[in-house]
């Protein structure tokens, strides 16, 4: 059965461009969205596309991408050769804004050891200029930042919770990353894993990573975030994960997104065909190893919001709950969006909230808000 939701804000004499039935940052600083870099063409299959094609709901000034014009370092001397996994290792953990200068063809650098952010260094923005593709190999997680991490230094007595470093990356690709293994902060994260600071994504695109393949609660085949500043969001723009057959990303849960107690608002971006594989959901049950829900994504905790503006969630599946979405708030207290929206075809063998297909939620209540989305089996 096809199910059509839409819903008004209470205020309609209020309704603006921002308007999303409690959606957005609280800014009234919007941009248009941040589209894919002219020409971006990353080293991926033909057809890949960059973001939601045909949606360009309004992003947040804070969204937006960095202006990397002058940057502190460039990975590359003009060649192919020159652009290293080394190189970026290095560029990264001298922090500040890093480009790329790796000739006119697209290239895949592969890393053979995790880049990651000092937390004393300069914030870090990572721009592909719509060329480069970082890629783990299928052995390596990509990229690393953690405040609570004594190998990347203490900067301040409250890890958790400060506002810097920032990571951004932009007009950039990530593929075969894994962080299978990796278990610091429980694990997770096989492009990317960030625990405190802030962190955004502009224009970038995740295929093929993955994580731990079982556990009740490890998540993010390509992205895994805790204790950002403040719970300020996570902010997704413009952003591929998965994209085609073959290409979506994995994990025991959230195949592409996952967070404990983080919020995520994602503008304009495409989800297809990343699997949460584990068996067993959160709490385990008896005789399994846990795991199996949020196909694409997967946030758990308690205050915190999910914001999906202009996106497309489709061909995501789960092996538990919630085959787009698994979202619980434990003490009730969490919100979730859904603006202008498309989620379909994104099945879970377990379960999921009746009404709303493809969607596991426990939150405050009145939750979800859904306007002018489509969400069917």
């Amino acid at each position: 059965m096809h199910v059509l939701i839409k819903t008004t804000c209470l205020a309609a004499a209020l309704v603006s461009a921002l308007c999303a039935c409690g959606g957005g940052s609280g800014s009234n600083n919007v941009a248009t969205a941040a589209s894919a870099v002219p020409g971006f063409v990353v080293a991926t299959p033909a057809g890949l596309v960059v973001g939601n094609p045909g949606s360009s709901y309004p992003v947040p000034v804070a969204a937006q991408a960095v202006d990397t014009r002058t940057p502190n370092h460039v990975v590359g001397n003009g060649t192919a050769a020159s652009c290293t996994g080394a190189a970026v290792v290095a560029a990264v953990a001298q922090g500040g804004i890093i480009t790329f200068s790796c000739g006119p063809d697209p290239i895949t650098i592969t890393l053979t050891s995790t880049a990651k952010v000092f937390n004393s260094q300069p914030n870090v923005t990572l721009d592909g200029g719509g060329r480069v593709t970082l890629s783990g190999g299928g052995t390596t997680r990509i990229l690393y930042q953690n405040t609570c991490d004594a190998a990347q230094g203490y900067t301040t007595a409250h890890c958790q919770n400060q506002d810097a470093p920032t990571l951004t990356v932009q007009n950039l690709a990530f593929s075969n990353g894994n962080a299978t293994g990796q278990l610091t902060d429980g694990g997770g994260g096989g492009a990317i894993f960030v625990r405190g600071g802030r962190f955004k994504i502009v224009n970038a695109v995740f295929i093929n990573n993955q994580c731990e393949a079982t556990g009740p609660d490890v998540g993010g085949g390509a992205v895994r975030v805790l204790s950002i500043y403040n719970n300020e969001p996570v902010y997704v723009v413009g952003s591929t994960f998965g994209g085609a057959t073959g290409l979506g990303n994995f994990c025991s849960n959230g195949g592409a997104l996952s967070g404990i107690g983080v919020s995520y608002s994602v503008y304009n971006s495409l989800f297809t065909h990343n699997r949460a594989i584990g068996n067993g959901a959160n709490p385990a049950r008896t005789g399994t190893p846990g795991g199996g829900s949020g196909g694409a994504i997967y946030n758990d905790g308690n205050s915190f919001a999910l914001q999906l503006f202009g996106s497309t969630l489709r061909d995501n599946s789960a092996v538990e709950g919630g085959g787009a979405v698994f979202y619980v708030s434990n003490d009730r207290s969490g919100t979730l969006s859904i603006t202008n929206s498309v989620a379909e075809r994104n099945p879970n063998a377990g379960f999921f909230t009746v009404g709303f297909p493809g969607f596991f939620i426990l939150a405050a209540p009145g939750q979800p808000v859904v306007s002018n989305s489509t969400l069917s089996p």
